[in-house]
């Protein structure tokens, strides 16, 4: 049997191995050309000491405590030498991927739809045999080059990869590179270079009520999320709050509608800035979070916006005196 491994290091780069029920973590990334950093291969000198964010696994009694000790092992720490994973499984490396000789994946691909769904969001989806082999966590983004320049623009993934496919929620910005291509010259089968995945926003294994924030086209991750936890089930409530500034900005509203029908335990509120919008719920997504959706602080938030948007959820969370079990966010803002 053999598991998937998300190896994320330091730099933001993931890259993905398999490891067989029988081979250390450390073993099977070397097979595959990446090497973790290593002094040993017995768990006496802990200098491939990584941390185990998802997942089960072994490891053995094979180690000494200047390794790793009790503490660290019972908080999620473990030895890529002595591990052996039973499930699929994530795993931070305290290096960058540079130092353990990978490299970004790259992949070409065409575009197999282009859709302007606001004047403000562009729905790109591009398809290749070659994407069946990219894994990502969803959550997590790539670097797409502008055809006909050097240049990339990086968006995060809108959906799961199914049969080769993947898609992406692209803010149309006015006299954008990527914007001006898609709206102005791009049709099915023009090439798309990919590298990636990249970024530490990623879903990780849900252990409690789950609150997430999206600005804008910050909703894109969220999406990709809710495909996952549409196809796993979730034990625990989900609260999508998701805002934008204006009425035209509101997007797919019924795939969210679609994974309310089929997620149980998951609801979403849509809010819009504008004082003047004709849309029901008014405002920023501050005002939009109930007492139940924190939970007491025993909750994951998750948030994706510009960068004022993450400082005013901050202030908020401070201004309530709760501290979330686990905050995560990425800041974009949209690149001309």
């Amino acid at each position: 049997m053999s598991f998937q491994i998300a190896l994320n290091f330091e730099d933001g780069v993931t890259r993905f191995i398999d490891a067989t029920a029988s081979e250390t973590v450390a073993d099977a990334a070397y097979r595959q050309g990446i090497n973790i950093p290593l002094d040993c291969r017995d768990g006496a000198c802990g200098t491939c000491k990584c941390f185990a964010e998802a997942g089960r696994y072994d490891m053995g009694d094979n180690f000494i405590d200047d390794a790793l000790s009790a503490d660290e092992l019972e908080q999620g720490y473990v030895l890529t030498c002595q591990m052996r994973a039973e499930s699929d499984c994530v795993v931070r490396v305290p290096a960058s991927s540079q130092l353990c000789k990978t490299e970004q994946a790259s992949f070409e691909a065409a575009i197999s739809q282009v859709r302007q769904l606001s004047e403000s969001t562009i729905a790109l989806s591009i398809k290749d045999e070659s994407l069946s082999r990219l894994a990502f966590l969803p959550g997590q983004y790539v670097n797409l080059k502008v055809p006909g320049s050097e240049q990339t623009r990086a968006y995060s993934f809108s959906s799961l990869q199914k049969d080769g496919e993947v898609s992406f929620l692209i803010r149309n910005v006015p006299g954008g590179l990527m914007s001006s291509f898609l709206s102005g010259l791009a049709k099915a089968g023009d090439r798309m270079t990919l590298t990636g995945p990249l970024g530490s926003f990623y879903l990780r294994e849900v252990k409690r009520p789950l609150l997430l924030l999206a600005g804008g086209t910050g909703l894109a991750p969220f999406t990709a999320m809710l495909e996952k936890i549409a196809g796993q089930g979730s034990a625990h409530p989900l609260h999508l709050i998701y805002g934008v500034t204006n009425d035209f900005d509101l997007v797919e509203l019924e795939r969210l509608e679609r994974f309310a029908a089929e997620i149980p335990n998951f609801t979403f509120t849509a809010c819009v800035a504008n004082p003047g919008s004709q849309y029901p719920n008014k405002g920023y997504v501050t005002q939009h979070i109930a007492p139940g959706h924190l939970n007491d602080g025993d909750v994951d938030v998750y948030l994706c916006g510009p960068p004022p948007m993450v400082e005013a959820v901050s202030q908020y969370l401070r201004e309530q005196n709760i501290a979330p079990a686990n905050f995560y966010y990425e800041k974009f803002a949209a690149a001309v």
